[in-house]
């Protein structure tokens, strides 16, 4: 009987830890010990963190307010035009492309926070000084509701990451009732001094074009080789899908890149073939907002977007 018995509460044990492991992408675990954090982050790789980092150093200005609000010690950051006033006295390591990893050693982290498809490449350099790292992704609504979760785990706090989840969805879905349930053709382009495309909907804006339940034009079109959140610009595309609304995103001077744009418009025939042009339904969407990632702030890009083409019900 002792040994049926036996046999019985290892089999049940092993029903529990196969049902925990069918909960998500997520996968964050406790050790027998009660310290002791193992995550799964956005590359696949399983990291262990024994206890809640002291000293964390973050590769992207994207991760501060999301890590600060759940008690996060930061004391690396990249260099960043737009940093919160908790962050102006925090030691700075560099550009998010161009990270000074002699920098990030001297300031003994024992978590470095990486920008997946920014600094992968420093993973190994950190292995070899001992030093766990774990690698996010921040551009969608949904990547940073992970990224609440798991910054949540690091430092001890899921209920403080729960609670502004619960927030952030309470503003977002309140702005989405307001609106009309019609369909809007969108386009999003993207506009800098060296490049134009049209973004899909793994980038900020397009993400919350699909969330409004708009639809975006470019879906289904063959995104870029080193870019897979956007697709090559071209007039005669833009002019066969016929957008109603236009968005636009800027990098660099945000008041040049809107005049050249908009001069360009006028210049071009073409331009007048496409709805959104015709009836003065291109937008320019706030740099703060939309060129990298919002955080905590991205119920402020569903209003922005929502009002722009409804500005009656806002």
């Amino acid at each position: 009987m002792k040994f049926l018995k036996s046999v019985m509460l290892i089999m049940l044990s092993l029903m529990i830890l196969s049902m925990a492991g069918c909960g998500g992408s997520t996968v964050t675990q406790q050790s027998s010990d009660g310290k002791d954090v193992v995550i799964t982050d956005d590359s696949g790789r399983e990291v262990k963190l024994s206890g809640p980092p002291k000293r964390i150093v973050v590769l992207s200005a994207s991760f501060l307010e999301p890590l600060h609000l759940v008690g996060g010690n930061i004391v690396g950051r990249p260099t960043s035009q737009v940093a919160p006033d908790f962050a102006k006295d925090i030691e700075v390591v560099g550009k998010s492309i161009q990270v000074d990893v002699e920098k990030v050693l001297s300031l003994n982290p024992d978590l470095v926070v990486i920008h997946q498809g920014v600094n992968e490449k420093l993973i190994k350099v950190l292995e070899d000084n001992g030093i766990p790292s774990i690698v996010l992704k921040s551009k969608t609504y949904e990547d940073v509701k992970r990224e609440l979760e798991i910054f949540g785990q690091v430092t001890g706090e899921k209920e403080k990451a729960a609670a502004a989840i619960a927030d952030m969805d309470k503003k977002i879905t309140a702005i989405k009732e307001k609106l009309p349930k019609e369909e809007k053709r969108v386009a999003v382009l993207f506009s800098s001094s060296q490049n134009l495309n049209i973004q899909l909907s793994g980038s900020i804006a397009g993400s919350v074009v699909k969330d409004l339940g708009w639809k975006n034009v470019a879906e289904g079109l063959t995104p870029m080789e080193k870019n897979p959140d956007a697709t090559p610009y071209s007039m005669e595309t833009m002019v066969e899908q016929n957008p109603e609304i236009l968005f636009v995103v800027t990098m660099g001077n945000a008041k040049s890149q809107e005049d050249n744009l908009l001069g360009e418009m006028k210049k071009n025939p073409a331009w007048n073939a496409i709805s959104a042009v015709q009836n003065n339904k291109v937008y320019f969407l706030p740099q703060d907002l939309f060129l990298l990632s919002p955080g905590l702030n991205y119920p402020e890009c569903y209003q922005e977007m929502a009002k722009k083409v409804y500005p009656e019900l806002f």
